[in-house]
């Protein structure tokens, strides 16, 4: 498949994953963080089903950038660490597969904080 067509299909992949959330906070009284909660859990429950590994080889980033994609990884890690280590693995799974990009997460927000002071309310 031509590079610029991938491109394409990954960019509106991602904007058609993003879309219902956009919907969902102009619409509703949902909170941003009600809306991202059920993506990742949306994200958990297909990737679990086998749904969502195809979507990722299929679209790449497109899918697996957004935190659907987060969610995918996170049961995909539950499921190798409980086919390796058992039980215990159901409670590290997620952790370990994941791990880079929740120390990246953590590492930077204090880097951020650290930098960055926050507006007194008025």
């Amino acid at each position: 498949m031509n590079t610029f067509i991938r491109y394409i299909l990954v960019f509106l992949f991602g904007g058609a994953l993003c879309l219902p959330a956009q919907i969902l906070i102009c619409k509703t009284k949902l909170t941003p963080a009600r809306i991202l909660t059920g993506y990742v859990v949306s994200g958990v429950i297909l990737g679990a089903l086998g749904v969502y590994g195809p979507l990722t080889e299929l679209f790449h980033s497109g899918a697996s950038v957004p935190l659907t994609g987060f969610g995918a990884a996170l049961s995909a890690g539950v499921r190798r660490a409980v086919d390796e280590k058992g039980l215990i693995g159901a409670l590290t799974g997620g952790f370990s597969a994941m791990s880079a990009g929740l120390s990246a997460a953590v590492t930077l927000s204090v880097v951020c904080a650290l930098i960055f002071r926050s507006k007194r309310k008025r």
